[in-house]
């Protein structure tokens, strides 16, 4: 591994890290801020997923995250959103390809030798967290933005347990049904949409639930919203009469401007999970 950047921040340390992925065959890049409690001992940690277009440098510059999370002691990850590179296939399309990862494992050409967020996620990069960083394992949360909070719930309810909580920022809700996932999906992971369903929070929200506590915000005036389908999420969580909170903010887009402006709830929201 190595240290791209180490920056003083809120009494902690915001560095930027690389390392040679398995699972992606290549160099990834991450983001991870240490609170200052971390000089003593392991701290819990938040895990943020980025949207679309986005790298590991997005959230962690333009989120607003790290001083609530240095008044929490906890410690924030900012992974990139897809593997990157001359070597790595790419599309002229914003919304597929490098910058594009969907956090899935894609299984077809040319996707299938670099694209696998999924394993990269779900087992790459927290090992190699939990053994070169003072981060407890036992205590996780997780949250995303648009792709990233799709990337947040799915993760969150494929492996009960390892999250104590979960949080999203107008996540892509149900993209099955949208053109911000068929096309992804399709070109990812093949025509059979039955390997879509584990990818898809609505469908899983339906089927497992989270066993957890569980915080989305999602501007009413989001310029995505149709992409974004919150209300078949809604509907989802009101069948499994899953306890959640979703809230509606009037007037909000889907700039950073509205992740930052609600950073600060979703902080307090995971803090109480972790430390409770």
């Amino acid at each position: 591994m190595k240290t791209i950047s180490e920056s003083r921040a809120f009494g902690g340390v915001q560095g930027v890290y690389s390392h040679a992925s398995e699972a992606c065959d290549g160099e990834m890049t991450f983001g991870l801020f240490l609170p200052e409690e971390a000089q003593e001992g392991p701290v819990p940690v938040l895990w943020f997923l980025s949207g679309l277009t986005c790298t590991h440098e997005n959230a962690m510059a333009k989120a607003g995250a790290q001083g609530w999370a240095a008044e929490q002691g906890i410690a924030l990850v900012f992974p990139d959103t897809s593997p990157r590179g001359a070597g790595v296939a790419d599309d002229p399309a914003y919304d597929l390809g490098q910058g594009a990862g969907f956090y899935v494992n894609a299984t077809e050409a040319p996707w299938s030798p670099h694209f696998r967020m999924w394993d990269y996620l779900a087992e790459e990069l927290p090992r190699l967290l939990f053994n070169a960083f003072p981060v407890v394992e036992e205590a996780q949360a997780i949250t995303g933005h648009s792709m990233g909070g799709h990337g947040a719930l799915t993760l969150a309810m494929a492996f009960p347990g390892r999250f104590r909580s979960v949080s999203a920022f107008a996540p892509i809700a149900h993209p099955t049904a949208s053109d911000w996932g068929r096309k992804q999906f399709t070109a990812y992971l093949g025509a059979d949409e039955a390997k879509w369903a584990p990818h898809d929070a609505t469908l899983m929200m339906k089927k497992r639930g989270f066993d957890g506590p569980l915080l989305i915000d999602q501007g009413a005036s989001d310029q995505f919203i149709d992409l974004l389908m919150p209300e078949a999420l809604i509907e989802a969580i009101a069948r499994r009469r899953q306890p959640a909170t979703f809230r509606i903010q009037k007037g909000y887009d889907h700039s950073y401007f509205f992740v930052s402006s609600f950073m600060e709830a979703h902080v307090s929201f995971h803090a109480e999970a972790l430390f409770g």
